[in-house]
């Protein structure tokens, strides 16, 4: 359930009938200490401002108005106005009993909407490096969440599909499969890009023959679509490798290409032009933004075709975001795209508004963030200050975990090490990316993000193991379990309780602003408080049965949580470290 959208009606509520504006927000957050209580009611000062009276004056009269009976045992005031609101025990009970009979955990229903999210985005024929990796991860944890939340969830792979560059791969695909009997596996895509490029500036014949296919793949020849398609299908196939390795939800069927939107822009640029959007330009077509201004402070210039014919990346971003609205039926869209192209999203989008392509009802969020850094606070690289491949990054993972693992539980072999190693290895990495706000740049570091203590994937894993390990240690019908009453009497017991009962707060909160890092910090804070409840409140060994069961369904409430929220963020659990 989401306790603070229930106290914020109740609050908006009393607020009204004391007088305020109906526009007023009661601001109710979770408190940051337990002297404060479970939440705060922050609003009652700007509401009494409206009103012209003391916010104090304005909270007794909502204190005295406020239904919570049966929701919280006490309200008090704090300071000039604060409402402290301390949820009563038995409520606690019931709910974190309500949850644990439900298979999504007693998150409420939504009203589903169409989401559409654009994320991971790689290039063809061109190896996936750690530049893709906060993109692919970040958004697939979105994704997640809001498919558990209840929402249809559109995943859109924008690859990189077209362009001029097509015309030297294809010439170049061609020279090797002439000149080889065998099959190509085109399996160092590096190599393979770097000599079609040293092929094209230094012949010109190739460079003459490259150029002509550009023009035959964009009039729809048949060869260079078939060379084209044989391109795409073999990135995406190695590209579907590093997806399953990951652990990440993206599949074929998710690739949305730039080529998807081709055949659209000819009739975008016609349109932009008929409403007076769009006009020539020495030869080009521009769309003049008097919301940016260029450095002589005139209206900024945005290119839709150049003089060639050729389009740009912001024509298809325009034709992407239309796409999305009208066929798609999207209810929301949001890019996690790196935070240097937000201006070019942004102006793409400007003209996406003004041509009338997607209202403003419909929202367009550029969920961006920062970059990857190695110690010395630059681009993480190798040390020959290349580029470091996605799937080497994840060979080393799974290397320093087994290393780590054999060297901690030597008692694990075979089949279970493999699996305990990849699941520890890929999500170390995962989780150390997404435990920091996507916003920043972050310092990629191996012994922070394999340590067993501290905010890290190892040590939430492990966390869970030593739940599961409880239910290992006896024999548990947990149907059964299920039936037996549960009984919060110890503070430890409540604490952890409404902590559990918060996790749709967190879930509504990452689905709105696209920050997985709070689930992290979230499913950390949880861990800490079950830790506290096991040391102190006695489970196998407690005083009585009653208590004994209680405790279980506390810790099967907690294990569920546990697993549940790193579901969402792709981080595999495991039954044993």
């Amino acid at each position: 359930m989401n306790i603070q959208a229930l106290l914020s009606e109740k609050v908006s509520q009393a607020l009204q009938a004391a007088g305020a504006p109906a526009d007023s927000e009661p601001q109710v957050r979770q408190s940051a200490k337990a002297q404060f209580g479970d939440y705060q009611a922050n609003g009652i000062m700007s509401a009494a401002k409206k009103l012209g009276m003391p916010p104090r004056q304005l909270a007794e009269k909502v204190v005295e108005l406020l239904a919570l009976d049966g929701i919280a045992s006490k309200t008090e005031i704090a300071g000039p106005g604060f409402i402290n609101i301390f949820l009563d025990r038995q409520f606690v009970t019931d709910h974190a009993d309500a949850a644990l009979k439900d298979a999504k955990l007693g998150l409420t229903p939504v009203k589903p909407q169409t989401i559409v999210i654009d994320y991971s985005a790689p290039n063809v024929a061109k190896a996936m490096h750690v530049g893709h990796i906060r993109s692919t991860i970040i958004g697939d944890a979105a994704a997640r969440v809001n498919e558990l939340l209840g929402h249809k969830v559109i995943r859109a792979n924008h690859l990189g599909d077209w362009g001029t560059q097509f015309g030297m791969l294809i010439a170049y695909l061609e020279k090797v499969q002439n000149e080889n009997s065998e099959e190509m596996q085109l399996s160092d895509f590096e190599e393979f890009y770097r000599a079609a490029k040293q092929h094209y500036d230094e012949d010109e014949e190739f460079a003459l023959r490259a150029r002509g296919y550009v023009v035959k793949l964009q009039s729809g020849d048949e060869y260079c679509l078939k060379m084209w398609r044989r391109l795409v299908d073999v990135t995406m196939t190695q590209n579907q490798q590093t997806y399953n390795r990951l652990n990440v939800t993206l599949t074929q069927d998710d690739v949305m290409g730039e080529s998807l939107y081709n055949p659209m822009l000819p009739g975008i640029v016609a349109d932009l032009q008929a409403k007076g959007l769009a006009v020539e330009s020495e030869g080009a077509i521009v769309v003049y933004l008097d919301e940016y201004k260029n450095k002589e402070g005139e209206p900024m210039g945005v290119i839709i075709r150049k003089k060639d014919g050729g389009y740009l990346y912001t024509t298809t971003d325009i034709a992407c975001a239309k796409y999305r609205y009208e066929t798609l039926k999207a209810d929301r869209v949001l890019y996690y795209i790196d935070s240097r192209q937000h201006q070019h999203l942004m102006q793409a989008w400007t003209i996406v508004r003004k041509a009338g392509y997607v209202p403003e009802s419909v929202p367009l969020e550029h969920h961006a963030f920062g970059m990857m850094l190695g110690k010395d606070g630059r681009p993480f690289k190798t040390r020959a200050g290349g580029t470091i491949s996605l799937s080497d990054l994840l060979d080393e993972a799974i290397s320093r975990s087994r290393a780590l693992i054999q060297e901690k539980s030597p008692h694990i072999t075979g089949e279970e090490l493999d699996a305990l190693v990849n699941a520890v290895g890929i999500g170390a990495v995962k989780y150390a990316d997404l435990s920091k706000s996507r916003t920043t740049d972050y310092i990629f570091d191996w012994d922070n993000m394999l340590a067993f203590e501290g905010n890290t994937a190892p040590y939430m894993q492990y966390a869970y193991t030593r739940v599961a390990s409880i239910f290992k240690r006896t024999e548990v019908d947990i149907d059964a379990l299920l039936a037996q009453p549960l009984v919060l009497a110890d503070d430890r017991e409540i604490a952890l309780a409404t902590r559990l009962l918060q996790f749709e707060e967190v879930l509504t909160t990452v689905s709105r602003e696209g920050t997985p890092h709070l689930t992290c910090a979230y499913l950390f804070d949880v861990a800490g408080l079950f830790s506290s409840f096991y040391e102190h409140c006695p489970i196998l060994n407690a005083e009585d049965e009653t208590t004994r069961q209680s405790r279980l369904k506390l810790a099967l409430l907690t294990q569920r949580t546990l697993k549940m929220g790193l579901d969402t963020l792709g981080i595999e659990t495991v039954e044993r470290m």
